[in-house]
């Protein structure tokens, strides 16, 4: 069976996550009911990411096995056509055949994220439910300062959440960069794979060092203790993006 990697976009909010829920709206649902249009077929489509609900996605890529082969840019079109039609805020960017050995979760090398934080006195009008508003100034410099302490390989059950299904806590961070740019910050991470929660964890933790609740030497801490209660609050999902995944072929 010809196997496509599909390259998407989508505005989280109104989904409950990426994986398919038994009654709730959900982006990988979204994609299957557009490709059941399409082809006929009813498949289900494995993601690189599974997203929590409300996060959003420039960059998140999933396969699909169909009998049929199509053109890419044929399965692009009618995918955006149905999922248009279906008043869906899901967008293919791209539709390609790949090898029958490519797993867009499994043979991902790397994964990026972005976290937007409006950091100004006025709350968000455009922006609303696509950044995290703090009204109190953090100081970018010394976020940035201190995620530099969580680069690297180390446990991180502080930053874990409960609910989270993977094997080990161990994992390692290759990128946490904080920068302001005008009323804007962005937190960028990178990682061949995170633990559920973790992005959002470490910025939370992020914020108490920019609003000088904790120093950076609480946050090494935090790490080290290796215990959920240590972590600070959880960002909420609106600021968060899946803004790229690696594959060796690329």
């Amino acid at each position: 069976m010809p196997r496509y990697r599909i390259d998407l976009e989508y505005d989280g909010g109104p989904y409950a996550g990426w994986q398919r829920q038994a009654d709730l709206p959900t982006v990988q649902q979204a994609v299957e009911e557009a490709i059941f249009r399409l082809s006929g077929e009813t498949v289900s489509i494995r993601g690189a990411g599974r997203t929590d609900a409300g996060v959003h996605a420039t960059a998140q890529v999933a396969h699909v096995d169909l009998v049929r082969e199509w053109r890419g840019d044929t399965v692009r079109d009618a995918l955006n056509a149905h999922l248009r039609k279906a008043g869906e805020r899901v967008a293919v960017l791209k539709a390609a055949r790949v090898s029958a050995d490519f797993d867009a979760r499994f043979s991902a090398v790397g994964r990026h994220y972005l976290y937007r934080i409006s950091n100004r006195r006025a709350p968000p009008a455009l922006g609303k439910g696509k950044v995290w508003w703090v009204p109190k100034t953090l100081d970018a410099g010394a976020m940035h300062e201190a995620a530099q302490f969580l680069l690297g390989r180390h446990d991180f059950t502080t930053f874990r959440s409960a609910q989270c299904q993977a094997s080990s806590p161990i994992r390692t961070l290759d990128r946490l960069d904080v920068t302001r740019l005008g009323d804007e910050i962005e937190i960028r991470a990178s990682a061949r794979s995170f633990l559920h929660n973790q992005v959002r964890s470490m910025v939370g933790s992020l914020k108490r060092v920019g609003d000088g609740a904790w120093s950076a030497a609480d946050l090494k801490a935090a790490l080290e203790a290796a215990a959920r209660a240590a972590c600070g609050q959880v960002a909420p999902p609106d600021g968060l993006y899946l803004i790229g995944v690696d594959y060796p072929a690329d």
